[in-house]
């Protein structure tokens, strides 16, 4: 079969598909998927991100290709919706767990630190502050506190954190979470 197919064999594809075909989806994954990749790394700018955009498209595609209407839309642009749909649903996904992950911190930091105005003595409580948070995170486990530290001073997502540092994405996110109940209980001390 050729990579470039014409809107009949798509629309043949689709159908077969739709009565469960394994073997045509396979098929329209051939022919399809390199450009329908292309455009999922134009919208999420990832590469392994727009993999895993591309495998979800095609598990939709699977499940809702009896609902495809060639009178609504040609294929490829039926299927590109598809992958723009799942890619603007990854960079919001993303999106909102850096802001969780950053709510977390911030939160955290919140408690330890005054707030409004500054003086020489809010200077000094802060360099006291300072210093008992750079106690706190001496007391870290090392991957944990590098895992912490990551987070905040790089703004890095739990997945983003998960892929840099080669690690479970549950791993990264108990020891985020561990991480700051420890420094939590342990600024709670020098408070």
């Amino acid at each position: 079969m050729s990579t470039l197919h014409t809107d009949r064999e798509l629309m043949d594809l689709l159908d077969r598909i739709a009565a469960q075909d394994d073997t045509a989806l396979k098929s329209l994954y051939e022919s399809t998927s390199s450009r329908l990749f292309g455009l999922a790394l134009r919208v999420v700018r990832n590469r392994d991100a727009a993999e895993d955009v591309l495998q979800e498209s095609f598990l939709t595609i699977w499940r809702s290709a009896a609902s495809y209407r060639a009178s609504l839309s040609p294929p490829m642009a039926w299927l590109g919706l598809i992958v723009r749909s799942r890619a603007l649903d990854a960079l919001r996904k993303r999106t909102s767990d850096r802001a969780d992950l950053m709510n977390e911190l911030d939160d955290a930091l919140a408690e330890t630190l005054p707030g409004e105005g500054a003086n020489p003595m809010d200077a000094t409580e802060a360099s006291e502050q300072a210093f008992a948070l750079h106690q706190c995170l001496g007391r870290l486990e090392t991957r944990q506190r590098e895992v912490v530290s990551l987070a905040y001073l790089r703004d890095l997502s739990h997945g983003e954190l998960a892929e840099q540092l080669k690690l479970p994405l549950g791993t990264v996110k108990t020891w985020i979470r561990r991480g700051l109940e420890q420094l939590r209980a342990c600024m709670a001390r020098y408070a």
